[in-house]
C-alpha cells in the first residue's frame, strides 16, 4: 500500500505514469474555491482500475476517489486526447524497439451467422408481440385506479 491506500498491484508503473504525466491537461484551482483537486496519479490509477477490471465507475474503490469524479476526468481527458497521445507514443516507441511494418496492415474482423439466428428466411410469427403481452393481461385481475368504487383488495 502507498500513502493514498492504494494496492501497488493497482497502480500504473512508474515509466507509464511518467510518460502520461506531460499529457495531461493543468488543473487550475477555482477562483470560487470548492473542494482541492484530487491528485492526477490517483485518478490515472483509479481510470485504469476500471479499464482493467470492467467495473462500473460508481463501484471504484473509495482510495481512488469517487466514481463520478474519476468518469469525469476521464471524459476530459478522452476529450484533450490524452489517450490517443498515449497510444500514439506507445506505437512510436514499440516501432523504435521493434519496428512496425506500417505498410502491410490487417483488420480482424468476425463474419458469421448470430449463434441461434435462424434461416435467412424463417417463418414469421402469426401475431406481433403487442397481441402476446395483451392475451397474458386478460388472464390478470382487472386493476381500478385509486378512486374507483368498492373497497380496497375486494375483487371486481
Amino acid at each position: 500500500m502507498d500513502k493514498d491506500g492504494v494496492a501497488a498491484a493497482w497502480r500504473l508503473p512508474d515509466a507509464m505514469w511518467d510518460r502520461m504525466e506531460p499529457l495531461l491537461p493543468k488543473l487550475r484551482s477555482s477562483r470560487k474555491g470548492g473542494r482541492p483537486w484530487v491528485a492526477n496519479r490517483r485518478i490515472a490509477d483509479g481510470i485504469f482500475y476500471v479499464l482493467r477490471t470492467g467495473c462500473q465507475w460508481k463501484a471504484v474503490p473509495r482510495e481512488f476517489g469517487s466514481g463520478s469524479t474519476l468518469h469525469r476526468r476521464f471524459q476530459k481527458w478522452v476529450q484533450c486526447g490524452v489517450f490517443r497521445k498515449l497510444w500514439k507514443a506507445g506505437l512510436l516507441e514499440y516501432d523504435a524497439l521493434k519496428g512496425i511494418q506500417w505498410e502491410w496492415q490487417s483488420l480482424d474482423g468476425a463474419m458469421t451467422k448470430a449463434p441461434l439466428g435462424g434461416e435467412k428466411n424463417r417463418e414469421k410469427p402469426d401475431r406481433s408481440g403487442q397481441a402476446r403481452y395483451e392475451a397474458l393481461l386478460a388472464r390478470r385481475r382487472r386493476r381500478h385506479s385509486a378512486g374507483a368504487g368498492g373497497g380496497r383488495g375486494q375483487s371486481a
